[in-house]
């Protein structure tokens, strides 16, 4: 990656990678196979890790395939500075709340491609939905990435990255399959290859359990009926370099997931929701003068998700909720890489922009508060980026977004950050600060409810102000140059103009600020070639204008696992707390109905597990999954408790 040379076959691939990476940063994943320390989320241009200046989490598939994850809540609940909220099992609504931002401030992608869905009230997105058969890697950045990537970037980005076709291999296949407690079964199978000219890959995914009872056991009209969930998802992909200069490759992915849903404080014995999602993205880039890298993306995603309660003897009210959403963007992007410049090296500029047309088309209650929202909006967004290295240490980076929209005032975001290599300590300093904002989502601008509620086409964004310093050191010890490695990130934020009901709940205001600050602390140890301890800490303090705290945002999220491998062997043991927060808007429902009562705030819980794989073969492995092995009934969110004691078993296999 040092190599200036533009004629060398590998700054030929980083310079195709880094185009896509700017307008699409999927295609500059494909990189990360082999260089896995590269990181292009948080920067648009493959960097080092060590070289970006933003705290980034990694989730390999090794990490995936380890610790047992099937689904993106898995993953992300032991991300430090990320707090995951699941009101239930496998496929029930999770939130993710990301250095005590609000859930709908936090942007997903995949391969680059933004996922919030615009028919969601909020413009927020389900963490609990997206199955990980296909995924390869997920970057999670922290803090502002709005001169990045627009709107919905406050409190950090979360990019899944598919899986890509291995190189000079003209085929391979590739599967897994598992039976577990509760009637669960789940699998995948594909196949991937590539040629001097062409790559190809396809696989389908699925995975099916009756589920456990989401309600909580101590309310009164409990009747243990499960919340069975059934998923399936596709994905194909084709790439051709037309010379080794261009490529062109085109990405479609379909996922459908039917899930039963509980009620608080009862059960609901047929209360199901469907919810499915198409995207697609076609790319195109090539090399200009050996320096200059450019490229084009169409993409689109569509989702329609539907609620549907028929009457029972519990809830005489029936409901057929439907709600469609779909984004369509249109991207221009592009790299030029300078090099050495006077005393700066690596030196790169990015810019771009972004067309963007979001729409949706949503019914939900009934007559007459049935709510509706049928609108469309389109935003342009530009961008401009820089980077480049001073003294063989210090990096720099910088970047600025202005987006103009036509139904609503703009934003303009910056960043600004850098990052200072102290070999002489085996240390780094990153130190950076920004704004990012946050658009009124369709719902908040133009849905009703009735004849009481309009929504307000004069919202602004909301926006935010954070900064962060953090150092990471390694630690020799007992003849190992890195015995420890140890971090610690203080992060603020301040939030703005935040979107809330004005004082007769008749419109949406501006109206709302907060903030929150805290630490995220990390520590490994490799004290043996077979054993690494991890453990992180994250403290939050979250509160709102008056000093209240931030509902579902604990002072204290802490994790530990270990990684023992041994010969053909690795464990990989898992320990989660979360620690206790308030429950806002939701407590009043917490003891209506209970047999128990218990505070109006979410009591503190632990959860552990434990995954263990054998490697029978070179390309057969065998593995058994335990996951709240104490059966722990602690309730993320107001009501629901987590799934009891499960256990899955299975065998993956490459050919």
């Amino acid at each position: 990656m040092s190599s200036r040379r533009t004629e060398d076959p590998m700054r030929r691939l980083l310079l195709l990678s880094s185009a896509i990476a700017l307008s699409w940063p999927a295609h500059a994943q494909q990189l990360t196979q082999s260089i896995p320390e590269t990181i292009v989320t948080a920067t648009r241009i493959p960097t080092p890790q060590d070289r970006v200046p933003a705290s980034v989490t990694v989730i390999t598939r090794e990490d995936i395939e380890e610790r047992g994850y099937r689904t993106l809540a898995d993953a992300l609940v032991s991300v430090p500075g990320v707090r995951l909220v699941q009101t239930g099992g496998i496929g029930q609504q999770a939130s993710a709340f990301v250095r005590g931002a609000a859930s709908r401030q936090v942007l997903v992608l995949l391969d680059g491609v933004p996922l919030n869905d615009p028919s969601e009230p909020n413009g927020a997105f389900n963490f609990g939905n997206e199955l990980l058969g296909d995924i390869e890697r997920i970057e999670v950045v922290r803090g502002p990435a709005s001169s990045l990537y627009g709107s919905g970037a406050v409190g950090g980005v979360i990019n899944m990255i598919t899986r890509r076709a291995p190189a000079n291999t003209p085929f391979q296949g590739f599967g897994q399959g598992a039976l577990g407690t509760n009637r669960t079964a789940t699998g995948y199978i594909g196949g991937a290859g590539t040629t001097e000219r062409w790559n190809w890959l396809a696989m389908g995914e699925g995975l099916s359990t009756r589920g456990a009872d989401a309600t909580a056991p101590r309310f009164n009209a409990n009747t243990g009926e499960r919340d069975g969930f059934s998923g399936a998802a596709a994905t194909a992909r084709l790439g051709f370099r037309p010379d080794a200069d261009s490529l062109v490759q085109g990405l479609v992915r379909w996922r459908e997931n039917q899930t039963s849903l509980d009620n608080v404080p009862r059960d609901d014995p047929n209360n199901e929701i469907t919810d499915r999602m198409l995207y697609g993205q076609f790319q195109a880039e090539t090399v200009i003068g050996g320096i200059w890298t450019t490229g084009l993306r169409a993409s689109y995603v569509g989702t329609n998700r539907r609620n549907l309660n028929l009457p029972d003897p519990l809830q005489p009210v029936s409901a057929d909720d439907q709600f469609r959403g779909d984004r369509q963007t249109y991207e221009w992007g592009n790299i030029v890489q300078f090099g050495e410049v006077g005393a700066l090296r690596d030196v790169a500029l990015t810019f771009g922009v972004v067309h963007a047309l979001e729409s949706t088309d949503s019914r939900s209650g009934a007559q007459p508060f049935q709510t509706t929202t049928d609108a469309s909006a389109r935003q342009n967004t530009f961008n401009v980026g820089f980077q480049a290295r001073l003294f063989e240490r210090l990096d720099v980076q910088a970047g600025i977004a202005q987006e103009e929209a036509e139904d609503y005032d703009g934003f303009t975001a910056w960043r600004l950050g850098g990052t200072l290599a102290l070999p002489e300590i085996n240390s780094r300093l990153i130190a950076s600060a920004g704004t990012a904002f946050k658009a009124p989502s369709l719902y908040q601008r133009f849905g009703r409810i009735g004849t009481t509620f309009r929504g307000n086409p004069d919202l602004r964004p909301e926006d935010s102000f954070s900064w962060e310093v953090g150092m990471e050191s390694d630690i020799p010890a007992f003849g190992n140059s890195a015995f420890a490695t140890a971090g610690a990130t203080w992060f603020r934020t301040e939030f703005n103009n935040l979107i809330n009901f004005n004082a007769a709940f008749s419109t949406l205001e501006n109206i709302d600020t907060a903030s929150a600050q805290g630490a995220e602390l990390y520590l490994t140890l490799r004290p043996a070639a077979w054993l690494e301890l991890y453990g992180a800490w994250t403290i939050t303090e979250a509160q709102d204008d008056n000093g209240n705290p931030l509902p579902r945002r604990p002072r204290n999220v802490a994790t530990a696992n270990a990684r023992i491998a041994w010969d053909r062997f690795v464990v990989v043991p898992e320990v989660l707390f979360t620690g206790a927060s308030p429950e806002g808007a939701f407590a009043s429902y917490r003891n209506t109905g209970a047999s128990v009562p218990v505070p109006d705030y979410n009591k503190s819980g632990m959860i552990w597990n434990l995954t263990a794989t054998f490697r029978a073969t070179e390309r057969i492995s065998v593995f058994a999954q335990g996951s709240n092995l104490t059966n722990s009934r602690y309730e993320p969110a107001n009501g629901f408790v987590l799934p009891g004691r499960t256990a899955l078993a299975g065998v993956r296999f490459v050919f």
